[in-house]
């Protein structure tokens, strides 16, 4: 195995970035409470409000829109439990942060590449005049699919409904105008882009209904209640101005997908039809269960996963692959491969290379095909 090893997992979390991490530590060293009104509390409070405006410009908004909170998930959420509204929409591609807050919410379908159907989406809105939230991710975290934003806004406005869009993968891979979109709510995480973990944002349009979701302090505007995490927030504010210009990486990938498929004819790209981020592939390799591939390059030194790695380790059926029609038998292959900022193109050539060793010697094996359920 060579020695360094090739780091393929940023959807997960992507490292931290240097610039980040020497944030951190200069806010750790000024220490201050940024509610006090002393030279340390006010040197803190700067921090923070500079990074709110570096947060704002890496996704359109204004920087008072801005709320710091612990994550993604914190910041879905507290969207879809305190925009007032009780009728809620949440596409089929969602995240579980998403998907499982609200029961009961309907579910907007998707086609076979996951791209929501804006015409049942149309027409799910006009079943009831009970005013909805609409929630649907900017690009979905396994295949990488960008979802037809601009249009959901349109028509989530000409229902008079709300737009919340989880853009916590798309935010520093893609441009984001939040306003020109339509989206009302905005969810984004540090640790998606470079940042550290345990630190994100809720961004709220002017004027959108938002109850807090816990009391205590008039911390952030009275948004979001407790002592701002200075040192996160500005490892956050530090990664987002290094990812404002995005990821280009597309040549890259299509030179994987298109060595793989090479390779293994019958494999697959999900979601090979849409408009996708450029750092994402998710790729099956035929007769071969997920975990066994996660695995296998693991020891080969290379870090990819199954799916979203957002459940305790566990690997399972992937909810997106099945909202796609992508039959049991096929999605268990499926394997996860994502880019980031401290990608080189040798690490794209050293998963080839272990790609096909592990295929030539594991697919007609009977021990890792994928059984029926």
């Amino acid at each position: 195995m060579n020695a360094t090893p090739v780091y393929l997992d940023h959807n997960a979390t992507s490292p931290l970035r240097p610039v980040a991490y020497e944030a951190m530590v200069e806010a750790l060293r000024m220490g201050g409470n940024p509610s006090s009104v002393h030279r340390s509390g006010r040197r803190a409070r700067a921090c923070i409000e500079g990074a709110r405006g570096k947060v704002a410009a890496l996704v359109g908004s204004l920087p008072a829109e801005v709320v710091f909170t612990s994550g993604g998930t914190e910041a879905n959420n507290a969207v879809l439990t305190g925009s007032g509204r009780k009728r809620v929409l949440v596409s089929a591609v969602e995240h579980d942060s998403v998907r499982r807050v609200v029961p009961g919410a309907g579910v907007i379908p998707v086609d076979r590449d996951g791209v929501v159907d804006l015409a049942a989406l149309e027409r799910m809105l006009a079943a009831s005049p009970e005013p909805a939230l609409v929630s649907v991710m900017f690009a979905n975290n396994e295949t990488g699919v960008l979802q037809p934003v601009a249009d959901i806004g349109r028509i989530v406005r000409a229902a008079g409904a709300l737009f919340h869009c989880d853009a916590v993968q798309a935010g520093g891979k893609v441009a984001i105008d939040m306003h020109g979109l339509g989206i009302d709510y905005l969810s984004l995480s540090a640790h998606k882009l470079g940042g550290p973990p345990g630190v994100g944002a809720l961004v709220l349009r002017e004027g959108a209904p938002f109850s807090p979701d816990r009391v205590g302090g008039g911390q952030e505007g009275f948004r979001r209640a407790g002592t701002e995490n200075v040192p996160g927030i500005a490892g956050f504010s530090a990664a987002a101005e290094a990812a404002v210009n995005g990821l280009d990486m597309a040549d890259w990938r299509n030179r994987l997908e298109s060595a793989l498929c090479e390779l293994a004819p019958a494999a697959r790209v999900f979601g090979a039809g849409a408009p996708r981020l450029s750092n994402t592939s998710c790729i099956s390799m035929p007769g071969v269960r997920a975990e066994t591939q996660v695995m296998a390059l693991d020891l080969a030194g290379i870090c990819v996963s199954s799916g979203a790695a957002c459940s305790s380790g566990k690997v399972g059926p992937s909810a997106v692959l099945e909202a796609m029609g992508v039959d049991l038998s096929e999605s268990v292959t499926a394997l996860r491969i994502s880019f980031g900022w401290n990608t080189v193109f040798g690490d794209i050539e050293r998963l080839i290379a272990a790609w096909r060793d592990l295929y030539v010697r594991v697919s007609q094996s009977d021990i890792s095909r994928p059984q029926a359920a």
